[in-house]
């Protein structure tokens, strides 16, 4: 599985600690990480929980990521935001139980934490243990597991609905903001990995369009 991490202004000092505790716990799974920053407090960009929601939207439904770790000051926002676009099924982790259940229950393909809020003493042992709650299991086996079967008629009820209620992503892109869409590809490296890993190639290409 493709595991992206991406981190907004509030937050973007702790990229590194989040990064090296994503990829301890997830790629001794056979998992890949890839890091879409922001890397430091320095390293010369802006990104707001909005745009977070936005690149989460884009490495989804370009499948440049599987499975999409974001947050913000209180994790609420980049929720938001994500859950707007299409095939984005993003939920709220606080603590471990909440990355298992949320697993188990939801089987979505991205979470979004608090980054700041309670952040304090010992937030890096929480972080780690939230990781690997999230991906101990392979993804929708229900909680209780004798509940595994309605909890999946729910989820596939909810796919179908989201594709009612949303747009085609190249629809959405072709009409948000252009600097918004630039400003959020921006970053160092964030355009190649997605490039590189997406297997949607007609969204690339209304990427590249937009923005090159």
């Amino acid at each position: 599985m493709k595991i992206a991490l991406i981190n907004e202004n509030s937050q973007c000092g702790k990229n590194s600690l989040i990064f090296e505790t994503l990829k301890k716990v997830c790629e001794p799974k056979g998992h890949q990480v890839f890091n879409y920053g922001r890397f430091a407090e320095d390293d010369g960009y802006q990104r707001s929980y909005v745009q977070a929601g936005l690149l989460t939207g884009i490495l989804i439904n370009s499948g440049a990521a599987d499975f999409v770790i974001t947050g913000c000051g209180t994790g609420m926002g980049a929720m938001v935001a994500s859950n707007s676009f299409p095939n984005v099924f993003c939920g709220f982790v606080e603590e471990p139980l909440d990355g298992y259940l949320y697993s188990q229950v939801n089987a979505g393909n991205a979470v979004s934490l608090p980054f700041n809020k309670g952040f304090g003493w010992g937030s890096d042992v929480k972080l780690r243990y939230i990781f690997e709650r999230l991906f101990e299991e392979a993804p929708g086996g229900g909680f209780p597991k004798e509940w595994a079967q309605a909890e999946r008629t729910n989820r596939n009820i909810l796919t179908d609905v989201k594709k009612v209620t949303c747009r085609d992503m190249k629809e959405i892109l072709k009409e948000i903001d252009p600097e918004f869409l630039k400003g959020t590809l921006e970053p160092k490296g964030t355009k190649e990995q997605i490039y590189e890993n997406a297997t949607d190639q007609e969204l690339v290409d209304v990427i590249k369009a937009l923005v090159e």
